[in-house]
């Protein structure tokens, strides 16, 4: 019995040890491999992993939407307004012509007084954001008619920034009179200049010129927005196709009478012929004088400076309307 006994204390002993044994061959595989795991990450904070650059594998950082998506805002103070007939805090944003747009552009009748309105129209309207007060989205016909030719050369601009494709008028130095080439893009664009009196009138508050007279009482005018002259081209055109007459002087100066294009349809411009026709001459004279002398929009003539002096040449598109968007010269594309 007590044999026995003393052998099972032996069997007990010798586990004990055989588990103590593995225990310390694990817990110095832990310490070795910690150990390893720490002399690593120094390595790799002291100077990387060889050529490995670990910032490659860090998230991508986000960039604003207008950058990648190509939206540009506009400066104001380049339009023939001045933008001072927009709301207040009105932002212009464009961006490149692409393909499908150019394609489209590209199928222009110049010919066709209304086709050409409306392929330069299209590109306004796809190429151009117009918010005001922040996040109220207005509408390309908001724009100006006259601000229009300012949008278009931009966009131009930043869909073909390649030097080659420049649009390049022939022009003089007015004392010399040199023979050079004159660029046609914004900064060399003259705007017209309102008269001073008129401007007297504008009201910063309603962004219009209100104006008080005698003969017609008070008036509430401004230059006509790519919206209007729409409606009234319609009408144009349908008093045409019906055979029917119009007055060209109410067209004249019925884009500098009406606020707003939204209110504007075939009806109402119909109404509004009738009320004119029962103006006196002196309300007549008093409102047309007015839409002349409040048009705005560029010179005929582009101007910039070249040794010293003034340079012009007469405003053009050179191969036509469509080379604002279709290259004309193949030149710098052919090998």
């Amino acid at each position: 019995m007590s044999d026995e006994l003393n052998k099972l204390n032996q069997e007990k002993e010798a586990q004990a040890a055989a588990a103590l044994e593995a225990k310390e061959r694990t817990t110095s595989k832990t310490v070795d491999t910690s150990d390893k795991a720490d002399a690593m990450t120094a390595a790799v904070a002291a100077g990387g992993l060889g050529r490995v650059n670990m910032d490659e594998f860090n998230p991508e950082v986000a960039r604003p939407a207008d950058q990648v998506l190509g939206w540009h805002v506009l400066d104001l103070e380049t339009l023939p307004s001045l933008g001072k007939f927009y709301p207040a805090n009105t932002i212009i944003k464009i961006r490149s012509a692409r393909a499908a747009e150019i394609r489209h552009f590209s199928t222009m009748d110049e010919s066709n007084y209304i086709d050409m309105e409306d392929k330069l129209n299209s590109i306004v309207e796809s190429c151009a954001q117009f918010t005001a007060g922040g996040d109220k989205r207005l509408s390309y016909k908001d724009i100006l008619e006259e601000d229009r030719i300012i949008l278009l050369l931009s966009i131009r601009d930043l869909s073909f920034p390649e030097p080659e494709n420049k649009l390049m008028l022939k022009g003089k130095t007015e004392k010399t009179k040199k023979s050079i080439d004159i660029e046609l893009s914004v900064k060399n664009l003259v705007p017209s200049v309102i008269d001073a009196q008129i401007e007297t009138y504008y009201s910063n508050k309603e962004r219009t010129y209100v104006i008080n007279t005698k003969s017609a009482g008070t008036l509430r005018m401004k230059p006509p927005t790519i919206g209007i002259m729409q409606e009234i081209t319609a009408y144009l055109k349908d008093r045409q196709e019906k055979d029917q007459e119009f007055d060209k002087a109410f067209i004249q100066v019925l884009p500098y009478m009406q606020p707003d294009w939204r209110t504007l349809n075939l009806n109402k411009i119909f109404q509004m012929e009738m009320e004119y026709k029962g103006w006196d001459e002196k309300k007549f004279m008093v409102v047309y004088r007015l839409a002349e002398r409040m048009k705005i929009g560029v010179q005929t003539e582009l101007e910039t400076t070249f040794d010293g002096e003034m340079a012009k040449a007469p405003l053009d598109f050179p191969g036509g309307i469509k080379s604002l968007f279709i290259i004309s010269d193949l030149a710098g594309e052919l090998l």
